[in-house]
């Protein structure tokens, strides 16, 4: 008798294990299947929710079929307690291990409202931008300039003061270091204090991506060897035979062509007249140079030279000094660096504004006068218009 309960007992007890791994075979199953999520979906995680608030709202949203099922697949991958608080994009069909995998990952949100503050010439462009998820491409919500006199959009406010938001700032090729420090000093995300302005010439133009209470001289620092880094290699990479004795003085050369054109096209068109007459031992004659020397770099002309800032000598009339300025007038991005270690091979002395945006180049001194010529007549038209 007891022998056959005894096998009883155990032909139950197999039955239990073979129904119960055809549960976990299934739950298994689901939890790596396609999810039932048509279209992608933000989710933005608060900070301390937890991850059956987190599975509540996901299977409310579609984006899972069951929730417990979602929490005991988690708690499996030792995922439950790793939950991140930011907003996170959930394209469509994603399984809930794919989701799992989203919501414990961490890093820098992946959707939700970001704030590009644009460091340009004359101002602060700061837009504000919303993810959509379907397009997964960002849509303008507000733009103004953070620099400017008027009132802030709401919606800055709104946005700077959700932990989540992502923070970038686009430093553009050709600003000066006064006009970066002044522009890191007035987002109000960063911390500390600015002593100084950072050598002109030293500031990397790029992307760089902040989180709310990092420091502004941390980020100059970044920026400073980013640029270090891109000098050091066009120096490296430099043609032979260029009459430029150091990096120094490639960061001075690449400054004047970032200046003089923002042609992707002309760069070392430029970069040629200016290594030409280097090497003929003729002025360079720039007009941005003679500018700095005014501005300093912390503000903008707003009308021409006139002829007694022309020749009057100072250490940035380049129509008066031999060879290169002091210091460089601006920071050059890298395209600019490069362009001044590897000038195109031309025979260009001259170049004058055509019209387009670009300008028109020449190798002797009559064709460039008529190159002016044409330029003082399109200049001519536009003014009667």
């Amino acid at each position: 008798m007891w022998r056959h309960v005894a096998s009883n007992f155990l032909t139950f007890l197999v039955i239990v294990a073979f129904l119960l791994a055809g549960v976990i075979l299934w739950g298994k199953s689901q939890y790596d299947a396609r999810g039932p999520l048509e279209e992608a979906i933000c989710l933005r995680v608060e900070r301390g929710s937890t991850m059956r608030a987190v599975s509540q709202e996901l299977e409310t949203r579609g984006a899972i079929s069951s929730g417990a099922l979602f929490r005991i697949g988690a708690g499996y991958t030792d995922k439950s307690r790793q939950l991140k608080a930011g907003s996170w994009l959930i394209p469509a069909g994603a399984s809930m291990a794919e989701v799992s995998e989203i919501i414990t990952r961490g890093g820098a949100s992946t959707c939700g409202t970001e704030v590009v503050y644009r460091v340009g010439l004359a101002q602060l462009r700061t837009q504000v931008r919303e993810l959509d998820p379907e397009t997964r491409s960002y849509r303008q919500v507000a733009e103004f300039d953070l620099l400017g006199e008027g009132s802030r959009p709401e919606v800055f406010a709104e946005v700077t003061a959700q932990p989540d938001t992502r923070h970038r700032i686009s430093v553009a090729e050709g600003v000066t270091s006064w006009q970066v420090v002044t522009a890191l000093n007035a987002i109000e995300v960063l911390d500390g204090e600015i002593a100084g302005v950072p050598p002109e010439g030293s500031l990397a133009p790029d992307g760089y991506e902040v989180a709310p209470g990092e420091s502004r001289v941390a980020l100059l620092k970044e920026m400073r060897e980013r640029q270090k880094t891109r000098l050091a290699a066009a120096w490296e990479a430099r043609d032979e035979g260029l009459p430029l004795k150091s990096p120094a003085e490639v960061l001075i050369l690449a400054s004047l062509i970032e200046k003089e054109t923002g042609r992707a096209d002309e760069r070392r068109k430029v970069a040629s007249v200016f290594i030409n007459r280097l090497r003929r031992g003729m002025r360079l004659q720039t007009d941005p140079a003679v500018i700095y020397g005014i501005t300093k770099g912390r503000r903008t002309m707003g009308r021409g030279l006139r002829q007694s800032e022309l020749r009057k000598a100072t250490p940035y009339n380049t129509y008066v000094i031999e060879g290169l300025p002091p210091t460089p007038i601006a920071n050059p991005g890298e395209a600019s660096l490069m362009a001044a270690v590897h000038p195109a091979e031309t025979d260009y002395l001259f170049f004058v504004a055509d019209g387009t945006g670009g300008h028109a180049f020449a190798a002797t001194l009559a064709e460039h006068n008529r190159n002016v010529a044409r330029w003082r007549e399109i200049e001519a038209g536009r003014g009667a218009q």
